[in-house]
Parts: C-alpha cells; structure tokens; sequence
C-alpha cells in the first residue's frame, strides 16, 4: 500500500487534513497537526520532510505553499525519485501539485482530492494546461518504469512546439494515437516501449520499461542474498530484461520463511508471493521437469511454475537457469500499449 503523510499548521488546517486524508483509501495516512498535537512540540519540520521525501509516495502540506517548498528543497533528488508533493490551503479551496506532478501522479491526486473537498484543483504543468499528451503521466498510469527522465523534456517539448514525436513499440499498440505521436518516419524525439534499454531510434530516446516481469526463484535451504542476486543478474542478463522491469519475486510456500530469499526481495523492494505446491502443479503449461524436485517439494518444477502463476499466465521468457544452487525463471504479464487520444481532446473542452 502507498503512503502518505499530511501536515498541518492551524486547527482549521488541521480539519482540512483529516478531511482529505479520508479521500485517500488506498493509502496508509499519518496526519500531523503541528500547533494542535503538543507531541509535535519542538519538533523540526525540515526534519519531518527529509524523512517523509525518503518514505512516502505522497506528502501534502496544508498551509501556505512557500512553508512546503522551503521545507522539501534540501531533499529534492530528481524527477524519478521524488514523491508527489501537494499543497491545500486551511480552507481547503485550493489544491497544487508543487513536486513530480506527472511521475508521482501528483496531479492525479490534487485533481481527485479537489473533487472530494469541492476544491479547485491548480494545476501548472504546461503539457496539462494546453492539453498536450504528457508521456510521463502516460507511462505512470500504464506501469512504465521511465528509465532515463531527462529525456522526457525533448518529448514534452517537442510536442509543445507542435512537432512530431516518434514512438517504437515491442509491445502491441492499441487505439488511436495522441495527437503528433507517430509510428512512422524518425523524428529527433521519441519514446520505445521495450524492455531492451540499449534501443536508441531517436536523437533524444526515451526508454519505457513495462513493469511486468516476475522472478520464479527456487534455493537451496540456507542460500545467501549475494548467490541469488548472482543468480537473478545472470538471468536477467540471458533475457535482456532490466531491473525496471521486475515486478515481484515468486516461490515455493516452504520458502517463505528463507532468510536469503527474503533479504533478496527486501533489498529489492520486491513483493514475494508463495503458492502451494499443489497450487504451482495444476499451473498450465510446459515446464522444464525435474524428478529430484518432484522427490523433494511435490511438484516437478518450482521456478517456471511460480513465475507463470504470478505473472496470471503469462509467457516465459527464461526458463530454468541453475546457478549456484539456485534456479531462476522469468515470465511476464500480458502488456499492451493501450492509447485513448479522446482523453487528451477532452482536457481541450
């Protein structure tokens, strides 16, 4: 779950928080009210936001916009990295999007809590306010990892010259374009839909990777961290799959509890799934046998299963690989490059 943190400085502000911290579900809010709690007493605000910039996907300020700008400069650490920052007044009449108002979907969620707080949602990105496809936004709400930010202003930019923009897709497309985005001819900027990072179409190349792959991962009782890791690269290596492309890591129930695997999956920040070996059997599908497993866990491959059964079915891209007494598969969801330009023309009514 997402997380978010909001901070107040008036009693009325305070009201304002609670309120918008309730439109706010899918998060796991704290809010801090900090002339109303005398447990906040003396408490520093620039040390708040430097440990908020660190661990919430979310932080909103209500009050006065230079308190929150002032409070998260030191901490800014670039484009794809930073959180969404918002800020509403007391009276909670107005909501701004100050910080990653495309990536962190800051936009987004000042437009959702203005319609729940029957507010004005201020939004000031310049692809938003002349109702230009922003390809960062795209890439956020369609699960794109957005690997080299800086080249997202020559995209912008061009599309805000009125410039043609290309696109290269390994992936299906679907619907109809946005206006300027092209599959055709090479313009001097565009974006490519690829897991392969290395694809440079365009003089200014902007690489999307869909967040789609899942590690089946098998050990040995006992592996370390560092052997997995080893394991997992060389996999990763072998598909020409990226980093930014794992989504989760999947296994074996008797492994949930493995402290190497879990390490592995900690310091990755990468959800681990286990499913029963019964479960991970009846995974349809052709996978890679082994009577040694079957002898042992009750189910002939663990990897290749785990990885397809989390990925909802979707195709292999490794198969078992061994190293170092652990084995690694890799399989990815089904991904598509769904495009609906009638959402751009309705900003322009």
């Amino acid at each position: 779950m997402k997380h978010a943190k909001f901070v107040s400085f008036t009693k009325v502000g305070a009201q304002t928080a609670e309120k918008a911290a309730a439109l706010l579900p899918d998060f796991l809010t704290e809010r801090y009210a900090r002339t109303v709690d005398p447990s906040l007493a003396g408490t520093q605000l620039l040390r708040f936001a430097q440990q908020a910039m660190v661990d919430c996907d979310l932080i909103v300020f209500v009050g006065a916009a230079g308190i929150a700008v002032r409070a998260v400069a030191p901490y800014l650490m670039g484009k794809a990295f930073d959180p969404a920052v918002l800020v509403i007044d007391e009276a909670g009449r107005f909501v701004i999007p100050i910080l990653s108002g495309h990536l962190g979907r800051a936009n987004a969620l000042a437009e959702r809590l203005a319609d729940g707080l029957g507010a004005q949602a201020v939004i000031t990105t310049a692809t938003d306010g002349r109702a230009v496809f922003a390809v960062d936004t795209w890439a956020a709400a369609h699960n794109c990892a957005v690997v080299d930010p800086e080249h997202i202003k020559h995209v912008s930019g061009a599309l805000l010259r009125g410039e043609p923009v290309g696109l290269q897709s390994d992936f299906p497309v679907d619907g109809r374009l946005p206006a300027q985005v092209t599959l055709d001819g090479a313009p001097d900027s565009g974006f490519v839909i690829s897991f392969d990072q290395s694809a440079a179409p365009f003089s200014h190349t902007l690489h999307l990777v869909p967040c789609i792959v899942f590690l089946g991962i098998g050990c040995r009782k006992g592996t370390d961290e560092k052997t997995i890791e080893a394991a997992v690269q060389a996999a990763l290596d072998g598909a020409g799959v990226s980093w930014d492309a794992v989504r989760g890591v999947a296994s074996i129930d008797i492994k949930q509890n493995e402290p190497g695997l879990l390490h592995f999956c900690e310091t990755h920040g990468l959800p681990l799934t286990v499913y029963s070996a019964e479960t991970l059997q009846n995974v349809p599908g052709d996978f890679t046998p082994s009577d040694f497993v079957t002898r042992t866990v009750d189910v002939d491959n663990v990897c290749e299963r785990a990885a397809v059964c989390a990925a909802s079915g979707g195709a292999l891209l490794c198969r078992k690989t061994a190293r170092n007494g652990v084995t690694i598969a890799l399989a990815a969801q089904e991904f598509r490059a769904q495009f609906d330009e009638q959402e751009w023309e309705d900003k322009q009514l």
